[in-house]
């Protein structure tokens, strides 16, 4: 890649504009200027379109000659970049139309406070756990690396262990506070996602976080280590707790699928799904999240594999802190906090929905 760029502004100085302007990602392709995401909507930069070589040139002045390297030989990258006194980012660039590509998204320096998310009141319970498996699941841009960081920075705080992390690429940075916390990344500081795993063990855990289960090996690797004794930690692309079940046993073959059930009918301790969902008024967004959390009832579902029934089972266990996505979104609504329209359009089940809202408008009428 050439290192020349005649471009008027340099990468840092595009990443600086896109912290102060409080967008969420940074967008650089070919024949745009540059693009910010802000509350969702796309937003040009009053700059000169790019052409393919001033991208080479932006990229240059941010990637080392390794991750240089490793993008020639598999023609996508994800890294991390931080600019002092500014923020992190993390970073994918892949190649698109045989021109290359770049979506950064940015990541404060400082890790949130976990009540200020606006997570459910039982998630914090789940940092002092001693151990199982918990998943935070949901879309991209979700916010799952984010409540993931504010529960791992608790744990820091308040417990005397030790962390250990896998992350491609690392987000948020865990100083050694009351816990000791070591942080590897993908390309940096190990060759691959699936050698970090196999060793992580080794390195005397008490909690682990694998930035997200992404096969079949983290997979497995994520239930043992739940099931000998660590809190572990993850995230999925996953929609809702009942598919987040599905999706983990659906990855193994048909004759071990009993076994999985086993695990993690012992290991599983909770799933939040979530969804970052516009504010009604203002700019910003606002925390949707499901709870599912285990108990008698859900081990045996998981066991037999009624995974369909887990959200009666949410509907009827709010003494027990569980919530199913519907009713976020419902709450939200009946708070003044998200729209009719965005609760619906983010719904799991529309009829149910609508059953909410008009339940909603009762109350408040009485």
């Amino acid at each position: 890649m050439s290192k020349e760029n005649s471009y008027p502004l340099t990468m840092d100085q595009i990443l600086t504009m896109a912290v102060e302007q409080k967008a969420s990602d940074v967008h650089i392709v070919p024949m745009d200027p540059p693009m910010f995401r802000i509350n969702r909507s796309m937003v040009k930069l009053d700059y000169p379109a790019l052409k393919p070589e001033n991208v080479k040139g932006l990229l240059a002045q941010i990637l080392k000659p390794h991750q240089i390297e490793s993008l020639k030989k598999d023609l996508e990258l994800d890294f991390s970049h931080a600019i002092p006194s500014v923020a992190r980012f993390r970073g994918n660039v892949m190649f698109q139309r045989g021109t290359l590509a770049l979506a950064m998204r940015i990541v404060p320096f400082d890790v949130p406070n976990l009540d200020d998310l606006g997570v459910l009141p039982g998630v914090k319970e789940l940092c002092y756990l001693p151990r199982g498996l918990v998943l935070v699941t949901g879309p991209t841009g979700s916010g799952k690396s984010t409540t993931l960081a504010a529960m791992i920075d608790i744990i820091n705080q308040e417990r005397d262990l030790n962390i250990v992390t896998v992350e491609d690429p690392i987000e948020f940075l865990h100083p050694h506070k009351k816990a000791t916390v070591k942080q590897r990344e993908v390309g940096i500081d190990t060759r691959s996602f699936a050698n970090a795993l196999r060793h992580v063990l080794r390195h005397d855990p008490d909690v682990i976080l694998i930035g997200e289960m992404r096969d079949l090996d983290s997979i497995s690797i994520a239930l043992t280590a739940a099931e000998t004794g660590h809190l572990v930690f993850s995230t999925l692309h996953t929609q809702t707790a009942p598919l987040t079940i599905n999706r983990i046993v659906d990855v193994f073959a048909e004759e071990q699928r009993d076994q999985i059930r086993q695990q993690l009918t012992g290991s599983l301790q909770a799933v939040l799904s979530q969804q970052l969902i516009p504010k009604a008024l203002g700019d910003g967004r606002v925390l949707a999240m499901e709870f599912l959390k285990s108990n008698t009832a859900v081990r045996t579902m998981i066991r037999e594999g009624k995974e369909h029934q887990l959200y009666s089972v949410m509907q009827a266990s709010h003494a027990a802190g569980m919530k199913t996505m519907d009713q976020s979104l419902s709450d939200l609504y009946g708070a003044g906090k998200i729209s009719r329209d965005e609760a619906l359009e983010k719904c799991i089940d529309r009829p149910e929905m609508e059953r909410l809202i008009q339940k909603q408008s009762f109350s408040y009428k009485g």
